[in-house]
């Protein structure tokens, strides 16, 4: 098992590097790069954006606004009347003024030291932004994850063995309506209902922790913690669940039905043993293959909505304003941090494969 691991481990190098060349030269190529934005808002702002644009004063602003159309720079749109001079250094400010390749060259070898650069248009550290904003994104996705698997697995398993019952038939009805309503409506009931809207204000609505977080005890931090994500995770949850509790009740009837099963129960073995000895074993496989992909779907791109809904200023919302605004050290640092996390999530799934089933080895692969 160790070789294959290392062999994974030595696999993500090349992952990451197809990844981040395909997103780049794509990214690159797109129109409303932010060198056409700058030069969009200084068209329209003018000196208001001075502070903006490093070592330009008011007056070349002004009079790059009043250039004749002979001077213009067709190279981007936007630079009708701007001094070409003036386009120049706000190329060279972006770090657009060296070659395609050059910058992607800088890029990787960048990337491999973990140095993300800064944003264009936040004035800080694409690592410092990623720090202030993966508590939020880690609260959310490992507490809504957690909380799904705790709920959807023994639920499932109850309605395969409960397998047309009337607790199956009820249980199936909630969990297809949960699936059909949207998770940021679920999160808009729960503002109405619990935080201030026309029912009750038992939840705030803003922030991950109160003003005077740190002046509580460790009870009171982790009560206050709690507090503040109760209406987030659950809206979470309740849109989440539904898929992985049918996977379970489905790859549960799949092998309780098979020949091993009835094998078993022949030889006179307790149902509860055959269970979780056998069939527990088996039909947990297809439901660890997918957690890789729903952890990192609910930790980055699901929360999104939940975010905005309920001011969490995390890494989905993060992502989601760089792409709008065309930050691209923003936008290729969280890419790479979001492709790192799902390849190692991966592998761990590997591992748990072996760990929940011993007789699958990945080393006789190779």
């Amino acid at each position: 098992m160790t070789s294959y691991i290392i062999r994974r481990l030595l696999l993500i190098i090349p992952t990451l590097l197809g990844i981040l060349t395909i997103n780049f030269f794509v990214i690159q190529a797109a129109p409303g790069g932010p060198v056409e934005q700058m030069l969009h808002q200084l068209e329209g702002d003018g000196p208001g954006l001075t502070s903006r644009v490093s070592g330009v004063g008011s007056s070349e602003l002004m009079g790059s606004q009043t250039a004749s159309a002979d001077s213009r720079d067709s190279r981007y749109r936007g630079s009708q009347g701007l001094d070409p001079e003036l386009v120049e250094r706000i190329e060279a400010m972006y770090g657009f003024d060296q070659p395609l390749l050059s910058r992607y060259f800088k890029m990787l070898w960048d990337f491999a030291r973990f140095d993300f650069g800064e944003s264009f248009f936040r004035s800080t550290s694409v690592l410092s932004l990623i720090g202030e904003k993966l508590p939020v994104s880690i609260s959310l996705g490992l507490w809504s994850t957690l909380i799904i698997y705790l709920i959807s697995i023994p639920l499932g398993i109850v309605k395969a063995l409960r397998h047309g019952s009337r607790f199956d038939v009820w249980t199936s009805t909630l969990i297809v309506l949960g699936n059909a309503v949207p998770v940021f409506l679920f999160a808009v009931l729960l503002v109405v209902l619990f935080a201030g809207g026309a029912w009750l204000q038992i939840f705030p609505l803003r922030g991950l922790t109160s003003p005077h977080f740190a002046d509580l005890s460790l009870w009171g931090k982790m009560a206050d913690y709690a507090w503040h994500l109760a209406l987030p995770v659950t809206s979470l949850v309740i849109g989440g669940f539904a898929t992985l509790t049918l996977l379970t009740k489905n790859a549960f009837l799949d092998e309780i039905h098979k020949q091993y099963v009835t094998t078993a129960r022949a030889k006179g073995l307790c149902e509860r043993k055959i269970l979780a000895g056998h069939v527990f074993r088996n039909a947990m496989l297809i439901v660890i293959a997918g957690f890789p992909a729903a952890f990192v779907a609910m930790f980055f791109t699901g929360s999104l909505l939940v975010e905005v809904i309920f001011s969490l200023d995390g890494l989905g919302l993060l992502g989601f304003e760089a792409t709008l605004g065309r930050d691209y050290p923003v936008m290729f640092g969280t890419l790479y941090i979001f492709t790192l996390l799902g390849l190692l999530l991966n592998l761990l799934s590997d591992i748990t494969y072996s760990l929940v089933d011993p007789r699958i080895d990945f080393e006789s692969r190779g």
